[in-house]
């Protein structure tokens, strides 16, 4: 006997991309029934050779496939077999195959050539069948879910991942508040020692959105970073405005007071992630490579700088003509280059300052499509162009970091070029919610232009 309670769920049918953009997809979709084209399954098929980082999606999201089919039989798999959920060990929701019949009698709103479309016929008759059932495209394709709708269908983007609906509600990782910051609070307790400055602050003092390592700045000049924070009480570390300005790494001081937050960050010894956001020239890589060869040759932390950065078209293969990894890597990675070049640009010998800080700093260049399955002990790990990466990419990578390491994160999230990825789905965005409230992590979004008055001016009017 047909189960009518379940016949009034959803049916999301997930796209290729989807299931290459988040290979756990089928499980997030609760008590609904998710299904799987077969049309998908070829795709995955002819996607899943190789070593690029799409392919290597392509095989998880096969192998969570079949681990929830298993031996399951045809008539069932198009039935809908139970998705165990492993935590609690309960079924929720059913994942199923819609076959690639040829059905005469229906009608194609679209022609069967491309791939698209074909599904998009397959879910119209699918639709009309199931007239109790709310059948949902769910793709990273906008042009593919126009065409669903003009089709009559319902199509949504794949939101799971997205932490944020508005990219203005990023966290920026500092608060600024007008006048003094003094007179919003009542009562305060501070105490000093181990060479720094505690302010215990009641909660109430503050709005909502606190999170650890977020700075609290004011216009009379006081500047604070959260230590601690619970329901009672918050822990202010005091940081004098004149020391910050005045940082210094591998000769570069800051500019403003958002890069003076940025390089305090970056030269905490118990900060292990750092991200940085910001327009184009705002300083992200220029700041996290002076620091990096600060804390490596000077301050000897680290053993070697590994740069990395989202290549187009990403993770694919390099090619199998002559030169090194570093070499194929070096045209992408041009602004470490160039910025290791502006720090030694009063040097007496440039060219000999470059190649005493590369070989003594001992930075290499990475691929991302062979960073995969590594471990980096005592290593900085430095990701450009963050915004073109996945949350999942994004896990990858930082999952690489090993004892005693550092990962910076770098990106303008108003310059994706990766298709399917958006501001709000970016593995940046995903990367620095998921790690607001993390001890050892900070995030920072950088203002102003101080590259050039052309570029600011740019910035601001292009």
């Amino acid at each position: 006997m047909e189960d009518h309670s379940a016949s009034r769920r959803k049916a999301y049918i997930l796209d290729t991309n989807v299931l290459i953009h988040d290979p756990n997809s089928v499980l997030n979709f609760e008590e609904h029934r998710v299904i799987i084209p077969m049309t998908v399954l070829e795709e995955l098929d002819k996607l899943k050779s190789g070593k690029a980082s799409v392919s290597a999606e392509c095989r998880a999201a096969i192998r969570l496939i079949d681990s929830i089919l298993g031996d399951a039989e045809p008539e069932q798999i198009r039935q809908g077999v139970p998705i165990w959920r492993d935590l609690t060990r309960t079924h929720q929701g059913t994942l199923s195959v819609l076959m690639d019949t040829q059905d005469n009698t229906s009608a194609e709103y679209l022609s069967n050539e491309l791939n698209d479309n074909k599904i998009i016929n397959q879910l119209v008759t699918l639709q009309a069948a199931n007239i109790n059932t709310k059948v949902v495209l769910v793709t990273k394709d906008i042009n593919m879910r126009l065409k669903a709708r003009a089709c009559g269908l319902a199509a949504e983007d794949y939101h799971n991942d997205q932490l944020v609906s508005d990219i203005r509600q990023l966290a920026r990782g500092y608060h600024e508040m007008e006048g003094s910051f003094w007179d919003r609070v009542k009562s305060v307790e501070t105490v000093q020692g181990m060479g720094e400055t505690l302010h215990f602050v009641p909660r109430e003092s503050f709005g909502d959105g606190l999170f650890l390592n977020q700075f609290i700045i004011d216009d009379e000049g006081f500047v604070g970073r959260v230590r601690e924070v619970d329901s009672e009480k918050v822990v202010l570390v005091d940081l004098p405005r004149e020391r910050l300005m005045n940082q210094q790494a591998w000769g570069l001081t800051p500019r403003n007071i958002h890069q003076a937050l940025a390089l305090n960050l970056l030269m905490d010894p118990n900060v292990h992630l750092v991200s940085l956001t910001g327009p184009a020239g705002s300083g992200k890589t220029i700041l996290a490579l002076a620091a990096a060869i600060e804390m490596t040759i000077v301050e000897r932390r680290f053993n070697k700088i590994i740069a990395t950065r989202s290549t187009p078209p990403l993770a694919e293969e390099h090619g199998f003509l002559p030169g090194t990894e570093e070499e194929k890597m070096d045209p992408w990675l041009g602004a470490i280059s160039d910025n290791i070049e502006a720090l030694h640009l009063n040097d007496a010998s440039p060219s000999g300052s470059i190649e005493y800080v590369k070989e003594k700093a001992n930075i290499q260049f990475k691929a991302l499509n062979y960073i995969r399955g590594r471990s980096f002990q005592r290593s900085l790990i430095l990701i450009d162009e963050c915004q073109n990466l996945t949350p999942h990419q994004m896990k990858a990578i930082i999952t690489r970091a090993g004892d005693g390491s550092k990962v910076v994160c770098l990106g303008n999230l108003a310059q994706i070029d990766t298709p399917y990825l958006s501001p709000t789905s970016s593995g940046l965005t995903y990367m620095s919610e998921r790690f607001k409230g993390f001890q050892h992590g900070g995030h920072l979004q950088l203002h102003g232009v101080p590259r050039s008055v052309l570029a600011e001016y740019a910035e601001s009017n292009l």
